[in-house]
């Protein structure tokens, strides 16, 4: 994994200024440095630049960039983060048509097969993927990116000038590109975070190519272009049929991304979708005489203070144990404690460029640095949920029946803090309720579907395109903040395309979510593992994480000068704070609740701070 950038305009040339616009491309790179500091490179011609920071995980010695490739005399460039698991695939076609290769890196396989394929050839690609390519005979820089948006890649358009980086941070480096907020940043933030609407990267101007979207910038302008989506079919296997293909993809997906020329370790939670992943992988890492590193989460001082809920019911730890009797890996446990997770709101909101999911994106940061100390490359169980419908809203019916979306439905717990001015003039259950309803228009329908098959449907596809969404950018982001590649086997985009049309009572049945998931894999788990009631990431319910947000919300609230504080009503946030902190349900996913909600304006008050953005 890598962090990309750089910015083109074919009407300057950078080259009359060649020092000054190196410098602004160093800058950028230095900027997502921990995303990659094995190596760094920048190129730079005429129209364009382009920078990296490399994470060296395939062909470790030659396989540097941007790397440079020649058609018909002129160049033709790119820069990538990601990882493409069918390179050996590609290869022999490639070869066939008369492409060499001097390294084995997936980089080059791209790059070449660009150049006989065109820009379309991107829908022959497996992975995970972020890249742009600079083609100077026809003087355009085209903009990839995968199909579940696994790898960010965000960009900006001012006075003719493309700008684009893996992450925000790295465009503000260009010196025409500076931090802004509008009033849509904050319906953004307040009506829908920490979710995002999909393209909008909350800093005014600044968007993000969508998943499954190539865009070309050229003299012409900038076109987007859809290459993969989800298709709605007719689902006519039978079940037991449905069970072998979902075993095979399963299996396949975690196999073809084992491949890394560096150790490669998972999260192993104790669910039945890490233990999935781990299964597989240490079964593969034996079969190469290796044994597998495995490493599973928790908080100090659960074991006192764990509050068992509808959404929560038990701890992981028991499951962990019973997990590692039957695959024998090198497992380390990681225990955070409450002070720590606090102070790592903040860093949290560097790794991310907004505010997040609060003590969930602060942990699964902290874990990913320590993880990092051991590994580069870890492949988890993240997307099954979204994907096989383990969540709640897949099944209860008061909340698959809600009108708008069903992970974040009740706009009043959002706004507890806020002032009557702005929850009067933001109109944030409009602009949620409208961001709900464009997605629903998009739902891929089969003909005659209707009812509950409807809404089946629309779930699915709300969940892949949104919810989905929100958890891959934080794993990225939280990963690659300490220079961890993070690998997602179930967001395969064979696996995406084939369950997302499996009817319903496959994936459900006799009161047991994602059942088609755990037939297809009752071989690989222990029976009292395969089948455990899902159990979300863990969260801290250590009464002294509260006292501490409470500490430091009570001192923003008090401080006329915080940048959150227009947004405030000091009376309600000092009434909220003084009393029980729990609202009645999440205010997003199944984990966010009152002491979320303040971890959240927390984070908002720092980002404002860090980027002195005012209102």
């Amino acid at each position: 994994m890598c962090g990309i950038s750089g910015f083109c305009n074919t009407d300057q040339d950078y080259l009359q200024k060649k020092p000054f616009w190196e410098t602004i491309l160093s800058d950028m790179r230095k900027s997502l440095s921990h995303r990659g500091n094995d190596a760094s490179g920048s190129w730079l011609t005429r129209h364009a630049g382009l920078s990296h920071a490399r994470l060296s995980i395939r062909d470790i010695e030659n396989g540097a960039q941007p790397m440079v490739r020649t058609r018909g005399g002129r160049p033709c460039a790119i820069v990538y983060n990601g990882e493409i698991y069918n390179t050996d695939e590609l290869v022999p076609d490639l070869t066939a048509a008369g492409y060499t290769f001097t390294t084995t890196s997936d980089t080059e396989v791209i790059l070449n097969a660009y150049l006989c394929y065109g820009p379309e050839f991107v829908s022959r690609l497996n992975g995970i993927f972020a890249f742009a390519i600079w083609d100077e005979t026809n003087e355009q820089l085209l903009l990839y990116r995968d199909r579940a948006g696994i790898k960010p890649h965000f960009y900006t358009v001012k006075d003719g000038t493309l700008v684009f980086g893996s992450e925000p941070k790295a465009l503000f480096k260009h010196p025409d590109i500076r931090p802004a907020i509008d009033k849509n940043s904050l319906l953004e933030l307040l009506a829908i975070g920490p979710a995002r609407t999909s393209g909008n990267g909350v800093f005014k101007g600044v968007r993000e190519v969508l998943p499954g979207h190539y865009m070309v910038f050229s003299r012409d302008g900038l076109a987007d272009h859809l290459y993969w989506d989800l298709i709605s079919r007719e689902h006519a296997d039978s079940y037991p049929d449905t069970v072998e293909k979902v075993s095979f993809l399963v299996r396949d997906a975690v196999k073809r991304q084992m491949v890394s020329d560096v150790p490669v370790c998972t999260f192993l939670s104790g669910g039945i979708d890490s233990s999935i992943v781990t299964a597989l992988a240490a079964d593969y890492m034996k079969s190469q005489g290796e044994t597998l590193n495995t490493f599973s989460f928790d908080f100090a001082e659960n074991d006192l203070y764990f509050q068992s809920n509808s959404f929560q019911p038990e701890r992981d730890l028991p499951y962990v144990k019973i997990m590692l009797k039957r695959c024998q890996t090198n497992h380390t446990y990681l225990e955070c404690d409450e002070r720590t997770l606090a102070d790592a709101l903040y860093t949290a909101v560097d790794a991310k460029d907004l505010p997040g999911m609060t003590d969930v994106d602060a942990s699964l940061l902290y874990f990913c640095s320590l993880v990092a100390k051991h590994n580069k490359v870890a492949l988890t169980g993240e997307c099954a949920d979204e994907i096989f419908g383990g969540y709640p809203w897949f099944y209860r019916k008061e909340l698959l029946e809600r009108d708008g979306f069903p992970w974040s439905a009740d706009i009043r717990a959002r706004t507890v803090f806020l002032s009557e001015d702005v929850v009067r003039v933001s109109e944030l259950a409009d602009y949620s309720y409208a961001r709900y309803q464009e997605s629903l228009a998009k739902v891929p329908l089969l003909p005659g579907e209707s009812g509950e098959e409807k809404k089946r449907r629309q779930i699915a596809y709300l969940n892949i395109k949104w919810f989905m969404q929100t958890l891959l950018d934080r794993m990225d982001r939280t990963s690659m903040y300490s220079g961890l590649e993070a690998r997602v086997p179930f967001a395969d985009h064979r696996i995406m395309e084939y369950v997302f049309n499996v009817p319903w009572e496959m994936k459900y049945q006799n009161g047991v979510e994602k059942t088609l998931l755990r037939d297809a894999c009752a071989g690989l788990l222990p029976p009292e593992l395969l089948h455990r009631k899902k159990s979300p990431y863990p969260k801290t319910y250590h009464p002294g994480y509260e006292r501490l947000l409470v500490e430091r919300l009570t001192a923003i609230v008090n401080d006329p000068n915080a940048p959150v504080a227009p947004l405030i009503d000091r009376p309600k946030a000092l009434r909220f704070m003084a009393s029980h902190k729990e609202l009645g349900q999440p205010w997003f996913g199944q984990l966010m609740a009152g002491p979320q909600l303040m971890a959240y304006f927390i984070q908002l008050n720092d980002w404002m701070k860090k980027y002195q953005l005012s209102l």
